[in-house]
């Protein structure tokens, strides 16, 4: 048996026995990725290499685009762009209709205060320099979203339009003051939309040192106003078919420029017109668009009935005799600029239904009407045009370089007919005989003209005007010398037999004014009507009817008086380089199309049920 000193030997020997195995052993270290022990080489190893894979990833993320931070919300974009457009019209709906029921936003506000003119950004704020803010000019304005570009969660970009002018919007999320998250209030807006920005001007400030910077809104609070349920046509594609625009006139507005501006310009021409006869002591008149007889004029009336007095009323062809009825009743100056309806067939220079303007004037005579339409019209392309000379392109590529300025060129019907002809025209005072007709029969074959049925002797005459004179009338020109016979309402010539004092002005070979010396005998008046009657009998229905209020109305005493016509969309035609008519209506007449196809519409989409309504008559 051992003493306590061996067992404490025995003890301190294997200690150190353990210490020497211990210090033979490689020392291991607790890695905190993986929670594992591991020697002090393997941990540096690793450690190296999860710094490559997170330095690798910094470089990836940094190549990637910033909406790559928000992969789902870049890809319902994505998606939405490439739906057809039945169903973007869909989830459109549904999303607006959300909108409706849960108030957040209302998607249709009744009302938004603008405080800012748009179109003056320019004017009023062009001088800005790059990075230059207007803070302390605060703005509220109101336009149409026609491009969103995004640029991270918390900038976007967006490019609007009001009346005409398209400005950008930038929005940040730092100078937002709406209480709506920037995520949330600008979420919910597409291309289309209707907006309203309250903010301030200011000029963007890029980076690139030869970049002036872009004049802005800096958005502050964005509103829905209206949301765009249809996918509305790209920048890089247009909106260029001509049947769709015309029958889609808004949203031809809404996507061509030079559409709005066409229609700018055909208000600009009646403001001037408006403000020259103002100037001029003139007073607008409104006549009847609804008459037992359509007179004033050459053409076929549309007709409707009355139902309470049983009877067939015409829409107006012309304001000639109502304002000539006002001249009766002491009016010195009268015009009226209106609409007017005729039952004709739609081709590039005629619509069913156009704006015309009508002036008459007690004291006048053709020659006084000639210097005035003169005055008027090179007043107007002067400043509608900001030139006398423009531009004309016709349907064939032709290009007419047209002066404006006065004086006009003038030419005498009948002479420069006899020249074309190549023979003398029997007198004036048989123009209205058959003798004359066979004599235009036979001009017509002779020269190769062909004329729609019934040949009257006005019809052929005209025809041949428009063949041999017409044709050469680029600029302004006067065609003055037209046959008593052509003319019912017009004053005899004072020297020549058997013609009127009267005139048609042309250009680009077509007609944008008429006007003559008004006939302002009963007697003859009576006599002219009951001719027109008798060609209408023998087919013409064109021809005027005998309109005895009329008649009894100059019975009363017409004073001398000259009198005028312009047809105003020929005009915008010209100065706005159209020619065709249905570009410078705002909404022409079209042909109906058939679709048998069930469409349907945004409140079927999302179940809206009508409301009821009850009518109340008129009072």
């Amino acid at each position: 048996m051992s003493g306590p000193g061996e067992a404490v030997q025995a003890v301190t020997d294997k200690v150190k026995e353990v210490t020497m195995q211990d210090a033979d052993k490689p020392k291991l270290l607790l890695d905190e990725v993986t929670g594992e022990q591991v020697s002090k080489s393997e941990l540096k190893k690793r450690q190296k290499q999860r710094e490559k894979a997170a330095e690798k990833a910094e470089k990836e993320a940094a190549r990637a685009p910033p909406a790559a931070s928000n992969p789902k919300k870049r890809s319902a974009e994505e998606d939405e762009g490439k739906l057809e457009p039945h169903q973007y019209f869909e989830m459109r709906s549904r999303a607006v209709k959300r909108m409706k029921d849960t108030q957040s936003p209302n998607p249709y506000p009744h009302k938004f205060s603008i405080t800012y003119d748009l179109t003056r950004l320019v004017e009023d704020y062009g001088h800005l320099k790059k990075g230059e803010l207007a803070e302390d000019k605060p703005v509220a304005i109101m336009a149409r979203v026609y491009n969103i570009r995004e640029s991270g969660e918390n900038l976007r970009f967006y490019q609007v339009g009001y009346d005409g002018f398209k400005c950008q919007v930038m929005a940040q999320s730092q100078k937002s003051t709406s209480i709506v998250p920037f995520a949330d209030q600008h979420s919910i807006i597409r291309r289309g939309d209707w907006i309203g920005v309250k903010g301030f001007p200011g000029r963007t400030s890029p980076k690139a040192a030869d970049n002036p910077g872009e004049l802005s809104i800096f958005c502050q609070d964005l509103q829905l106003l209206a949301p765009c349920l249809r996918q509305i046509p790209s920048e890089h594609y247009g909106f260029k078919d001509a049947e769709e625009r015309h029958r889609k006139r808004y949203l031809d507005i809404m996507i061509n420029e030079r559409s709005m501006k066409t229609l700018i310009v055909a208000d600009e021409i009646d403001w001037y017109i408006r403000n020259y006869f103002r100037s001029n002591g003139f007073r607008h008149m409104n006549t009847p668009i609804l008459n037992k007889n359509a007179g004033g004029a050459t053409a076929r009336p549309f007709e409707t009935h009355h139902n309470d007095l049983n009877m067939t009323l015409s829409l107006r062809i012309a304001t000639e005799l109502p304002l000539k009825m006002l001249i009766v009743g002491g009016f010195p100056k009268v015009y009226e600029i209106g609409r007017i309806f005729r039952n004709e067939g739609a081709d590039l220079t005629h619509n069913p239904e156009f704006t015309s303007c009508e002036y008459y004037e007690a004291g006048a005579d053709v020659n006084d009407v000639m210097d005035r339409t003169e005055e008027l019209v090179e007043g107007m392309v002067q400043k509608v045009c900001g030139s006398l000379n423009t531009e004309f392109h016709t349907q064939h590529d032709e290009v007419y370089q047209v002066n404006w300025a006065k004086p006009w060129k003038r030419i005498e019907m009948i002479p420069a007919l006899e020249e074309a002809c190549g023979e003398k025209f029997p007198p004036g005072e048989t123009m209205h005989t058959e003798e004359f007709n066979d004599f235009l029969k036979r001009m017509l074959k002779k020269t190769n003209v062909e004329c729609t049925p019934p040949l009257t002797n006005a019809r052929m005459l005209d025809k041949l005007v428009g063949e041999f004179i017409e044709e050469k009338c680029i600029n302004p020109t006067f065609i003055t010398g037209h046959p008593q016979m052509m003319s019912p309402l017009a004053k005899y010539h004072r020297s020549e037999k058997g013609l009127c004092e009267r005139f048609e002005a042309f250009v680009c070979k077509k007609e944008i004014v008429n006007a003559y010396t008004e006939l302002n005998d009963p007697f003859d008046q009576r006599l002219r009507f009951e001719e027109q009657a008798r060609q209408k009998g023998q087919g013409d229905d064109e021809a005027q009817t005998l309109d005895e209020p009329f008649l009894e109305a100059m019975e009363y005493g017409l004073p001398p008086t000259g009198g005028w016509g312009m047809g105003i969309d020929r005009m915008v035609m010209f100065l706005a380089d159209h020619y065709s008519i249905k570009e410078v209506l705002t909404f022409p007449f079209m042909k109906d199309v058939v679709d048998n196809k069930d469409k349907v519409r945004a409140a079927e989409i999302v179940d809206i049920e009508p409301m009821e309504a009850q009518g109340v008559g008129h009072k």
